[in-house]
């Protein structure tokens, strides 16, 4: 997968198209990700112990991981994903300008 839980992405194609946001969690069996603030989904919820009030909530939904693309460090703009490796490391990096997208 190319993007990893903290990377920052745009969303290119979808409801959601050209807005950015970060990865909170990366599902690789399912091939999808949770964006911060994307796919914005309404959840019914029954009245619990954290809930007491219940109702209806505002939550992210995962989207697949093809409808979005790392921000290129220098930039910030889309980048696609190279793999190089660094001091006997296996690294990202960004195609665009060739920084590595792992800290």
């Amino acid at each position: 997968m190319h993007v990893k839980k903290g990377d920052k992405v745009k969303v290119i194609s979808g409801k959601d198209r050209g807005k950015e946001g970060t990865v909170l969690e990366a599902y690789p069996k399912k091939d999808r990700v949770l964006v911060e603030g994307i796919n914005m989904v309404k959840k019914h919820a029954k009245p619990s112990q954290e809930n007491p009030q219940g109702g209806i909530l505002n939550q992210e939904a995962p989207i697949h991981v093809s409808n979005v693309m790392p921000l290129d460090p220098k930039s910030g703009e889309p980048t696609r994903v190279g793999y190089e490796e660094r001091d006997g490391k296996k690294v990202r990096i960004a195609k665009r300008s060739g920084e590595a997208l792992d800290k």
